[in-house]
């Protein structure tokens, strides 16, 4: 019994034509569990039946234009229901709602081996630095394992480690904004090395056939955003990225069969995993002022707000180095990387300036199912969270979102 966990089913009993805003119940209901993220609804049509009017209504073949009763279904953990429940009986007008306790097994566990990306570039211990650096350009991913000629795993070289180890000084996303100049003077910084100089060693791998949960586990508590997987052999034949695992959440969600080791707890809302601690700044701010409050902040960001903290725009490092001139880029990429704070390093302004006006945000009572849909979509790793009158609240990202799904 011990894959069995506790659930609540709730049903809900109406008739064919009952409506809601013009919308049949049975329908309104099942969207909304969707819309809240709930694990699943079913929906059936009874044959024969009465409800409290005592009215009889049937399927037989002379009378289909009956209304026939309709039972929507909804298993779930209880917690998650407790919270689904309000807003589903605001669409009943009529009918019954009932409770009960079960346990239940889910049997579809999701795999390493259902989200990794199999065709990987590798590199041997020997690769010179400059030509890593190049691949990772070129194939515009953040890491490469290291591999020996038997295909088994020795390390992982990723952008982190560049920086680190490597000595760069502008991280991968970035390169594409320097100058040819500044990037041949950032690939000088590597020149002579070698893969296995600089590689993380030994690399954390995981089998292919374990789940992506424990993959989520493994990335929090090792701080790590991806994994090498080997198989049964311990030879390389994929590698899974924490995006990897959030899109696939993002594709199963509202699955049950995904439920709960999965995706369970993303029924919760953004309210429930932001952060506060968000760096802003007022339109007119000057830019040296941002630089410092970008380099303070592990968001590498900062939110434009108006006196009433409305959000007005969004300023990420990368803006920084398009509005600069080429004269201040390398003192520029010093103050944002190296932590100097020199105001000549920076470009003159204000923040309004250089703000990005279109700011992706979702509401305090969003549920993480919508959040990570949006971060999908956008392809962004962190959202803006706003109240109604769209003042700053938090942020919440990837690693909020993977800790979720982690357990943590």
């Amino acid at each position: 019994m011990s894959d069995y966990t506790e659930v609540e089913r709730v049903r809900i009993y109406c008739g064919e034509t009952t409506h809601q805003d013009g919308r049949p119940v049975y329908e309104a209901v099942v969207e909304e569990a969707r819309r809240r993220g709930a694990a699943g609804a079913t929906v059936m049509r009874g044959v024969l039946g009465f409800g409290a009017k005592s009215v009889i209504h049937t399927a037989k073949l002379l009378r289909l234009s009956e209304d026939l009763p309709m039972v929507v279904e909804i298993v779930d953990r209880p917690e998650r229901m407790a919270l689904l429940l309000p807003h589903l009986e605001a669409l009943v007008p009529e009918g019954l709602i009932t409770r009960e306790r079960l346990t239940a097994r889910f049997c579809c566990p999701v795999l390493v081996r259902d989200a990794m990306v199999v065709k990987v570039a590798a590199v041997s211990p020997e690769t010179d630095l400059a030509e890593v650096v190049r691949l990772l350009l070129a194939r515009q991913v953040k890491a490469v394992p290291v591999v020996a000629p038997d295909e088994t795993v020795l390390g992982l070289i990723t952008g982190g480690d560049l920086l680190t180890r490597g000595g760069m000084e502008a991280r991968l996303s970035l390169q594409p904004r320097l100058s040819e100049e500044a990037r041949a003077d950032d690939l000088a910084k590597v020149a002579g090395r070698q893969a296995k100089d600089i590689m993380t060693a030994p690399a954390v791998t995981i089998r292919d056939r374990a789940s992506l949960r424990e993959a989520a586990r493994i990335m929090i508590k090792k701080k790590l955003k991806r994994l090498p997987v080997v198989s049964e052999a311990d030879k390389l034949i994929g590698i899974l990225s924490r995006t990897d695992i959030l899109r696939s959440a993002s594709n199963l969600t509202p699955a049950a069969a995904a439920l709960p080791r999965f995706t369970a707890d993303l029924f919760q809302l953004a309210r429930d995993v932001m952060f506060t601690d968000v760096p802003t700044a007022s339109p007119d701010e000057a830019l040296p002022q941002v630089v410092k409050k970008l380099v303070n902040s592990p968001l590498r960001r900062v939110v434009v707000v108006d006196g009433e903290r409305k959000v007005l725009g969004i300023i990420l490092d990368g803006d920084l180095l398009s509005r600069c001139g080429p004269h201040q880029k390398p003192g520029l990429i010093q103050a944002l990387f190296s932590r100097r704070r020199e105001a000549d390093a920076c470009p003159m302004g204000k923040a309004a300036e250089v703000m990005q006006t279109q700011v992706y945000t979702t509401p305090e009572d969003a549920s993480l199912v919508s959040v990570l849909g949006q971060m999908i979509a956008f392809s962004v790793k962190r959202l803006v969270v706003v109240d109604d009158e769209g003042r700053l609240l938090g942020m919440v990202d990837r690693e909020a979102l993977l800790r979720v799904i982690a357990g943590a």
